[in-house]
């Protein structure tokens, strides 16, 4: 499995259930740090909900990336909050 081949994506019963819009690579190695911008289906209104956030950790082992774990941002506030913050942390340095 490649770095290219994870995806987010989740199907269930032929339903995407966890839309994938964007993924970017933040670090490459035996560890892997992605980035993912998606969507989540809401089976009451029938359709997707506001895009979300997620930074998730793999770990290489032979030729697959496991799964270790996650940080899921909830909204598009939150994101730009956490990006506001970052940028006045480097901004000091």
């Amino acid at each position: 499995m490649e770095i290219e081949e994870i995806t987010i994506n989740y199907e269930e019963e032929g339903l995407l259930l966890v839309k994938e819009l964007e993924k970017e690579v933040l670090t490459k190695g035996l560890w892997v740090t992605l980035l993912f911008r998606y969507q989540e289906y809401d089976r009451k209104k029938q359709e997707y909900g506001p895009e979300k956030y997620s930074i998730r950790r793999y770990q290489k082992r032979g030729d697959q990336y496991v799964f270790k774990s996650k940080f899921n941002i909830s909204s598009a506030k939150q994101a730009e909050k956490i990006a506001e913050i970052l940028l006045r942390w480097i901004s000091k340095q």
